[in-house]
């Protein structure tokens, strides 16, 4: 299986590629802004794609040519104003969605937020609410679509080392969790097809990744 991943320069991405190439089976295409960005993953013989999520659909397609499933892990992170969120947060996951329509790509992994219901935008901070608002109706846009979703809303995400160990589940309590352990959720996502056509919640805790997917 050849994955996309989009946002491939972030945090979660970088671990998420980087097992991708260690795994059995699995293939990276590492979708980055910049050549720049691009040694890091040529050094672990993974394919790269320029492609700026601000700009149009069919540069998404492009890159998505050929892969069997496509991972959304981009961002605008946390220092960029509500322009940024609804650019990328928003319009560039559902850009995404469409490129893969267009390329023929029926398996889509979402990385949201942690709570993204209509409640959760009412009650966010000011600050806040656009980013859950955005992850909302991106959540929303890939759920209405007839791909092969699967949406992960991680807890607070810290920089950790992973333990291996999560609580998975569709209603959990809130949490933390290393980004190295939702590259690991990401990839038992894509290895295990009962995931297909659902969302979880997923924090630190107790059972090993595999097992909490399975139990999805």
């Amino acid at each position: 299986m050849k994955v996309l991943v989009a946002g491939a320069n972030g945090q979660i991405g970088k671990h998420l590629v980087t097992f991708i190439q260690n795994s059995d089976g699995l293939n990276a295409k590492a979708m980055i802004r910049n050549e720049e960005q691009a040694s890091f993953f040529e050094d672990l013989g993974a394919e790269t794609a320029i492609v700026d999520l601000e700009k149009d659909i069919d540069a998404i397609a492009e890159a998505a040519e050929g892969v069997d499933a496509i991972v959304f892990t981009a961002g605008s992170g946390g220092h960029t104003g509500k322009d940024k969120t609804i650019m990328v947060d928003l319009d560039g996951a559902v850009k995404t969605i469409k490129a893969a329509k267009t390329a023929g790509v029926k398996r889509f992994v979402m990385i949201s937020s942690f709570d993204t219901t209509r409640e959760a935008i009412q009650e966010a901070p000011e600050s806040f609410a656009p980013y859950v608002a955005a992850k909302h109706y991106a959540d929303e846009w890939l759920k209405d679509s007839d791909l092969n979703y699967t949406i992960i809303h991680p807890g607070l995400l810290t920089n950790e080392k992973g333990t291996g160990q999560v609580n998975a589940g569709t209603k959990v309590e809130r949490d933390e969790i290393p980004r190295e352990d939702i590259a690991s959720v990401i990839l038992a996502s894509l290895e295990n097809n009962s995931t297909i056509g659902k969302e979880f919640q997923v924090v630190g805790g107790t059972t090993a990744i595999k097992e909490a997917i399975n139990s999805i």
